[in-house]
């Protein structure tokens, strides 16, 4: 699973200082994602194993347990959410245009419509699982 920690970004007028997140020692890839910025606050997901190298001085990194309304507000502006988003939209495109989606609503109950909202279904769990894999 993972685990969220939130803090604010440094900014001044000679720069800008961030979170520093820990590299995979094969590939040298950040491990980690950053969700969003809410209301000045930074909110990283991690996985659980994994263990932050020390931080700048101008960053206080705390980990945060997320309400319902924090997953929310950061789910509205978070970019990797709205890659998510789209993933499901575009896997529920590639099988059934708007012209289909429009005429299996108006089908229901059909074994069709049967068909078509199982698929729909299996895509949003999809999309859930996923952002249920970065804490949200």
């Amino acid at each position: 699973m993972t685990y969220i920690v939130s803090y604010q970004k440094f900014i001044d007028s000679q720069r800008s200082v961030e979170i520093t997140l820990p590299t995979d020692s094969e590939t040298h890839q950040r491990i980690g994602d950053e969700l969003a910025t809410v209301d000045g606050v930074t909110y990283v997901s991690l996985p659980d194993d994994t263990v932050l190298p020390p931080q700048p001085s101008e960053i206080n990194v705390s980990p945060v347990t997320l309400t319902t309304a924090q997953k929310a507000a950061i789910s509205a502006v978070s970019p990797l959410v709205r890659v998510i988003n789209d993933q499901v939209r575009d896997s529920i495109a590639s099988k059934y245009s708007i012209t289909d989606e429009l005429r299996l609503l108006r089908t229901q109950p059909s074994p069709d419509f049967i068909a078509y909202n199982t698929y729909v279904e299996s895509c949003r769990a999809e999309g859930r699982s996923k952002k249920a894999a970065l804490g949200l």
